[in-house]
């Protein structure tokens, strides 16, 4: 919670920006074009949505998009791409959802009564504006993502989807390996306090999660506001779907839309870039070139406009790799990689408190490390560490040998022969023993130059509860999925210690695990 002052101040400044910036380039009407109109939409229980609309004025029927706006913003969102669409034969009408800006109501989180809104935005769509009953899109960032995805479940009329930097498992991106974030959540707490009303069980829900306190109860809180758990709807229903998200999403890790893309059975496509949350599409809610809302653009052009553009015949998986180069397609998410190396984690040297990294793992050895404390090995600050890389290509870093040893594990292979292309989810594999019944690690894998400074390419937390102080522990764990390319003459480093400040740990004053073998790295491959 000490970070939520800072980052209320942040959002509002992000909020202004972005909607001054779109307003700004806004105009009545654009060629080919009606004017942009405000209106009210009356949901089923009384609350008034507040909405825009913007249509095409050519004649006859037009593919339609609803764009629910984002956590935090409203309606004026996307302005920009609303005018784009529109003047490509489209009639757009975006919407703020309940309990945000002017809309009526209290926040619903993708709840029950904003899949129903859903519903009510489309069948006023359908009443009043020439959009096509027969093809209806939705789309959105972040939240407007998310409501997009369950409401495809929900309501058939739902032909298309383009759900950008959005979740497909609500209480994986709150208790990820049994780690509750920390800044993700303490973020959209204080946005929603800002901009938005939040409801008596928002409240609730919210005050358990900090606390650590009824915990099945805000795990099926979450349940109800993942598209996961609409997947026989979604499926039923046939949309076609385009996710696209960041790697380094500390709002939404990346790892949930891999395997909700692989139980979905629709027309589907997975895109990831560089960067954090909603960072990759941001400069196209600014009316800019923006490759993600391309892809955007294009899926409901072929699936509600009927354009012959290819897009349903591509490799569906889209990875553009960390560090600039080509868009890479591939078409299953098996085949992003070739192989898989497995990196053994030995003996931890007495002399510099470094162990190798590389070969087939050892046993035999051990390592005590305090886990209270944290070290210059962390995933930096949501928003801000990850989405620099999508604006400067410069990930979060740490000098590795000003990590402490005395509160991390730290393993460095050699220096690499030839250029290690890592494609998809690297896995960790560690046997520890803790001081404790509860506790929490984070693994940082990085690439390291030859000063020493280590570019972290993906890191994630593991906590165990209710374990055995003094017994053996066997902790696996699935890093967010990457595409990176580790220079010849680098060498990579695993780092595992016990604080960040992205999360809240379960370690408590004088923590301790002692590492031991057989542990190991693997790294998928191309």
């Amino acid at each position: 919670m000490r970070t939520q002052s800072p980052l209320r101040a942040a959002v509002v400044a992000l909020t202004l920006l972005v909607t001054t910036g779109v307003t700004a380039v806004a105009a009545p009407a654009y060629a080919g074009t009606t004017s942009m109109t405000f209106v009210d939409i009356t949901a089923s229980d009384g609350v008034v949505l507040k909405a825009n609309v913007i249509e095409s004025t050519t004649a006859g029927k037009h593919p339609a998009v609803v764009f629910p706006s984002s956590w935090g913003l409203n309606d004026l969102e996307y302005l920009a791409q609303a005018k784009a669409m529109a003047s490509a034969g489209y009639t757009v009408l975006s919407y703020t959802p309940r309990g945000w800006w002017s809309s009526g109501g209290q926040i619903d989180t993708a709840g029950p009564r904003d899949i129903r809104d859903v519903s009510t935005v489309i069948d006023w769509l359908l009443a009043h504006t020439s959009a096509d009953p027969a093809h209806i899109g939705m789309g959105g960032v972040s939240y407007g993502a998310g409501i997009s995805l369950i409401a495809s479940g929900n309501d058939a009329r739902i032909r298309a989807v383009a759900a950008l930097s959005g979740w497909s498992d609500l209480a994986a991106s709150l208790y990820g390996d049994q780690t509750r974030r920390q800044q993700a959540p303490a973020l959209l707490q204080g946005t929603a306090l800002l901009l938005g009303r939040t409801s008596p069980e928002f409240d609730t829900v919210i005050g358990d999660f900090w606390n650590y306190r009824n915990v099945p109860g805000v795990l099926a809180f979450a349940g109800v506001r993942s598209a996961k758990t609409y997947l026989a709807g979604i499926n039923a229903n046939q949309p076609a779907i385009l996710m696209a998200n960041a790697f380094g999403d500390s709002v939404f890790p990346p790892n949930q839309l891999v395997d909700f893309y692989g139980s979905l059975g629709t027309p589907k496509r997975l895109e990831f870039s560089p960067g954090d949350h909603a960072i990759p599409e941001l400069t196209g809610i600014a009316g800019l070139d923006n490759a993600v809302w391309t892809s955007a653009r294009r899926w409901f052009d072929h699936y509600l406009a009927g354009a012959a553009n290819g897009v349903d015949t591509e490799a569906p998986i889209v990875l553009r790799p960390n560090g600039g180069g080509a868009a890479e397609s591939y078409a299953t998410w098996s085949a992003v990689s070739t192989s898989t190396t497995r990196y053994g984690l030995g003996e931890v040297h007495w002399w510099d408190g470094t162990g190798d990294l590389g070969g087939t793992p050892s046993t035999g050895w051990s390592r005590f490390t305090w886990t209270d404390l944290g070290t210059t090995a962390d995933g930096g600050v949501v928003l801000i560490s990850n989405g620099l890389t999508a604006l400067t290509g410069q990930p979060p870093t740490a000098w590795l040998p000003g990590v402490d040893r005395t509160h991390a594990g730290v393993w460095i292979s050699p220096s690499l022969g030839s250029t290690l292309k890592i494609r998809g989810i690297p896995t960790v594999h560690l046997r520890v023993t803790p001081s404790a019944t509860n506790g929490t690690l984070i693994a940082y894998v990085y690439d390291v130059d030859g000063l020493g400074t280590g570019s972290l390419l993906t890191h994630a937390p593991i906590s165990w509860r209710g374990a055995s102080a003094g017994s053996p522990l066997t902790l696996d764990l699935r890093l967010p999925g990457t595409a990176w390319n580790v220079p010849a003459g680098h060498k990579l480093a695993l780092v595992v210690d016990g604080h960040d400040p992205l999360y809240l740990d379960d370690n408590g004053a004088l923590a301790n695990v002692t590492f031991s073998g057989s542990a190991w790295l693997d790294l998928p491959r191309r």
